[in-house]
């Protein structure tokens, strides 16, 4: 039913930063965080209101080497079959589908290009919740609001998550030397963008969250300790945008109106 929406937002931070990140993304964000509880395995819970919104972890071991970042979640009616269907498609698969309890089964994929991306399969809920549930909503604070993937090739980026997600071409916006910014949707609505490369290292995805005021979140981010990359710059829509990178070095971004509304 939800197949292809955004669905949850997971921050593998530094060894030891766990703690420092918390703080952090609830001072910019307004986030509350508890312990999910999990056996054996620390993983803290962010929710902004009655939602939760994200997961915080420190860096696995088997990730050794990498540097902090945000991974974005998308529902999938199968994960096997969805898993399945990325090798067909060339992309690999770095954690074969697992369950978590209570929650659904998940994997850990890469796409053709080499930017990562999970899958996860809610375990069924009766009554299904409204769509507008959850980490993703692009009217709320605090929120998932948008997802952009940096990529070698945009192109073939784009025809991988069309076949397996359904997603759909909108608006392809001409930046110049960067080249061409590439909108598309899920069941109609605008969810993210598509670019080169740009100053991106390597593929990438960069998850967005919604605030009330960017200039008060580019505030909030440089007294938490991070950095503003980029902005605020005026997109589409009357919005404003500001990338970051949190005090451990993991990228995020975030979306609003440019000043404080009541």
């Amino acid at each position: 039913m939800y197949h292809g929406k955004p669905c949850w937002f997971e921050l593998s931070t530094a060894k030891g930063g766990l703690d420092a990140a918390e703080t952090f993304y609830g001072k910019v964000l307004g986030w509350t965080t508890a312990d999910s509880g999990m056996e054996g395995f620390t993983y803290h819970l962010a929710s902004h209101g009655d939602d939760m919104v994200a997961g915080l972890m420190e860096m696995p071991d088997d990730c050794a080497g990498v540097p902090p970042f945000w991974m974005i979640y998308f529902d999938v009616d199968d994960a096997d079959a969805t898993a399945a269907k990325v090798k067909t498609l060339g992309g690999k698969v770095f954690r074969e589908p697992a369950d978590i309890p209570g929650t659904g089964r998940f994997a850990v994929l890469t796409d053709p290009q080499g930017a990562t991306f999970g899958i996860l399969q809610p375990a069924p809920m009766d009554p299904q919740p409204p769509v507008e549930s959850g980490a993703w909503n692009q009217g709320k604070e605090g929120h998932g609001n948008w997802i952009e993937l940096m990529s070698t090739d945009p192109g073939a980026g784009f025809d991988f998550y069309a076949e397996l997600f359904g997603w759909t071409k909108s608006t392809a916006m001409d930046m110049g030397e960067m080249g061409t910014y590439q909108l598309f949707s899920w069941q109609g609505g605008d969810i993210g963008g598509m670019m080169g490369l740009g100053e991106a290292p390597v593929p990438c995805w960069l998850a967005y969250f919604g605030v009330n005021g960017v200039d008060a979140a580019i505030a909030r981010i440089r007294e938490g300790g991070g950095e503003v990359l980029h902005g605020p710059i005026e997109v589409p829509g009357s919005a404003f945008i500001a990338v970051a990178r949190d005090p451990q070095g993991a990228h995020f971004a975030v979306v609003g109106p440019k000043d404080e509304t009541p």
